[in-house]
């Protein structure tokens, strides 16, 4: 019998204006078998170049860099339609830049202090498909934020009007924190039918992915920080 073809590697582009960090990315990733580096960019320029060149599946974005910043070039690729995801990393939790990073179209954000085997599986969760914030960034910058949050008790923005009552419960979910499966206990649903309300969400509100629509409910009120 032949044995089946072994998963392609996720293509992974370091893109940081420290060398130094890049070759340590370089060593904790290299041991992986299914990350491949295929590239290194030292600034926003070069990593929008070559991510147009080489087509990674995942971009290891610094938040702030010379020439372009990390905003900038997730930006650039997003608009670009390019079939690349951008996991973005910064040295300051509290970074001005979180917000606009989400906003431009970035599939996930960590702190560079994040264990190994933390970054390696935010990366094969963001090549899957899928988005991942880590948790004490999203919470801190929230709480942060929250006195100008909008007031829960107002009516609804009519950003949310295309949704159903149960796609917009399962948004509030999403918010939370919680994953499919989660979501699926909480509501007494199949796992499969939360998969589809979230597809369909995000479709209504045209967003990108599960980061989006987390900004987007703390943004018109529908959740807030600590609730």
């Amino acid at each position: 019998m032949t044995e089946a073809a072994a998963p392609r590697p996720v293509r992974v582009l370091l893109a940081d204006d420290q060398p130094l960090l890049r070759t340590g990315f370089r060593m904790v990733l290299g041991v992986e078998d299914d990350l491949d580096i295929v590239g290194e960019a030292g600034d926003g320029v070069e990593a929008v170049e070559l991510s147009r060149r080489l087509l990674p599946d995942v971009v290891l974005m610094d938040i702030r860099m010379p020439r372009m910043d990390g905003v900038a070039a997730t930006r650039a690729i997003v608009d670009a339609r390019l079939p690349v995801r951008v996991l973005v990393l910064t040295t300051f939790e509290l970074d001005e830049y979180v917000v606009g990073a989400l906003r431009a179209g970035a599939s996930g954000f960590l702190a560079k202090d994040v264990p190994a085997e933390d970054l390696v599986t935010a990366i094969r969760t963001v090549a899957a498909g899928e988005a991942v914030v880590a948790p004490r960034i999203l919470r801190r910058l929230l709480d942060r934020f929250a006195d100008v949050l909008p007031d829960p008790a107002a009516v609804p923005p009519p950003v949310l009007d295309p949704l159903t009552e149960r796609e917009r419960e399962v948004l509030v979910q999403v918010a939370r924190g919680l994953s499919n499966a989660e979501i699926a206990r909480a509501l007494s649903v199949s796992e499969t039918t939360v998969k589809t309300h979230v597809g369909h969400m995000l479709t209504k509100l045209r967003l990108r992915d599960r980061v989006q629509a987390v900004v987007l409910a703390y943004e018109t009120g529908l959740v807030r920080p600590g609730k």
